[in-house]
């Protein structure tokens, strides 16, 4: 037979199933939280701008102190990294069922918990990035980036389907607590496991000094890999435009039904973001993956723009499924370039700025989807202006059309990126200018290894 023989799993590999496990385990678990936070706040306040602020609460610190933290990651074992990151978060958690128990929770006490919750995950990502490509060979980057994008892919299916149903027995505190058993998992699986130590690389020597110094490090390694650089622009650009759609798809879609049936249509729109998670994670992906991930993006915003110009739930779903169907795929290329272009034992501070930048544009977007959706949209599509009416006169009037025309502004907004994104030429050929990084496991040729074996002297 011809081809190569691949070895079978490796410790490695078997690590990283494990701590998988335990971590898809835990986002199911905070999933259900933040679904039935959503619309406890929401329906409490009925104001988009105050759900927007608790998400904001989460997303600020994580988005100021991800560098730092990511220098601290490199520093530190990542496994260790990991745990004290996931005992954090589920102290947090602990917080807030107590405060609910009590009858104490409040916006003010759920926003200091949300940042809170957001210090942790700051060491957390980087973390679990940085570890997942010293145990996964490089050739599977984009397997193994596939199986992380499935963790998040089925807490969005499990929580909405199962939120609505554990609010009406138990109500937020019994999510917050089943939230506290996914932490407790997620620690024991990490708490059995070792991982390996990274290569130490020249670049690694290089990049030794101070906290700041080390940081900053960071900023100019990829500023100088301008691939890269531009590959964080795009990403960052998308998460500006989609950091609007969290609030706003809540307020959308009870604006036209029932929490019940929003949790149907999550759950079934989630099923997209499944499939493209299993693809992701069963393909080793296309060449050029630059590309694909550039002609994803316009797909996706196609899709967004779609879910404002639906005139059934039916069709909303579809979108919704294609948009995320989208999500996975592009998201484990991107993350395959990332774990191939940089060195091992410098991943840890690269990928947190590499989340910073990139996420730093999502409290913007929450800071202004309020305001815009309150002050611009919903005036502009219930008052009688002329440019108003001239608008309701596609789209219709009221709360929804005012959410629907958010919908197709932030899709179409999608689009253009992704075509300006393509016309820059560092980005377009980053795979091919920026070579992999030294270091890296491989995948070991399992015939190459049993003629050494063969050919070694017997004792």
């Amino acid at each position: 037979m011809s081809g190569k023989k691949r070895m079978p799993m490796t410790d490695g590999y078997r690590t990283f199933l494990i701590v998988w496990g335990g971590q898809v385990v835990s986002i199911i678990g905070s999933s259900l939280t933040w679904f039935g936070i959503s619309i406890w706040v929401f329906l409490d306040t009925g104001s988009i701008t105050s759900l927007a602020i608790i998400l904001l609460a989460s997303q600020l610190p994580r988005t100021l102190l991800s560098p730092i933290a990511g220098t601290y990651v490199d520093r530190w074992d990542r496994r260790t990294s990991m745990i004290l990151a996931d005992a954090g978060s589920g102290a947090a958690t602990l917080v807030m069922i107590a405060l609910y128990l009590t009858g104490n929770l409040t916006l003010l006490s759920l926003g200091l918990i949300a940042a809170m919750s957001g210090v942790f995950q700051a060491f957390q990502m980087p973390a679990y990035q940085a570890a997942t490509s010293l145990l996964v060979p490089k050739e599977r980057y984009s397997q193994a980036s596939g199986m992380i994008m499935l963790a998040e892919a089925m807490g969005n299916l499990v929580a909405p389907a199962l939120g609505g149903i554990m609010i009406a027995i138990g109500g937020l505190g019994l999510l917050v607590a089943i939230d506290m058993v996914t932490f407790l998992i997620a620690l024991v699986t990490l708490l059995i496991v070792r991982f390996p130590k990274p290569p130490v690389t020249k670049v690694g020597e290089a990049s030794k000094g101070s906290v700041w110094f080390e940081t900053k490090f960071g900023f100019l390694l990829i500023w100088n890999r301008r691939g890269l650089f531009w590959l964080l622009v795009y990403f960052a650009t998308i998460n500006l435009a989609f950091g609007a759609i969290s609030p706003l798809i809540t307020a959308y879609l009870l604006s036209i039904t029932t929490a019940s049936t929003m949790g149907i249509v999550f759950s079934l729109g989630a099923t997209g973001m499944i499939a493209g998670s299993i693809v992701a994670s069963a393909w080793r992906g296309v060449e050029h993956k630059v590309a694909a991930i550039v002609a994803l993006g316009a797909v996706l915003g196609a899709a967004v723009g779609a879910v404002g110009v639906a005139s059934t739930l039916p069709f909303i779903v579809l979108a919704i499924w294609v948009a995320l169907f989208t999500v996975p795929i592009a998201g484990a290329f991107s993350q395959a370039l990332w774990m191939r272009k940089i060195e091992p034992d410098i991943q840890g501070r690269v990928f947190a700025v590499r989340t910073a930048v990139a996420s730093a544009a999502v409290p913007l977007s929450l800071i202004l989807v309020g305001p815009l959706a309150d002050r611009v949209f919903v005036p502009l599509m219930t008052g009688t202006s002329t440019l108003g009416i001239w608008l309701q006169g596609f789209f219709g009037t009221g709360l929804a059309s005012a959410y629907g025309l958010f919908f197709v502004s932030v899709g179409l907004f999608v689009v253009v990126s992704s075509m300006v994104a393509w016309s820059v030429g560092a980005l377009r050929h980053l795979e091919r200018d920026i070579p992999d990084a030294a270091g890296l496991p491989t995948e070991i040729d399992e015939e190459a290894v049993e003629a050494t074996v063969q050919h070694e002297p017997q004792v």
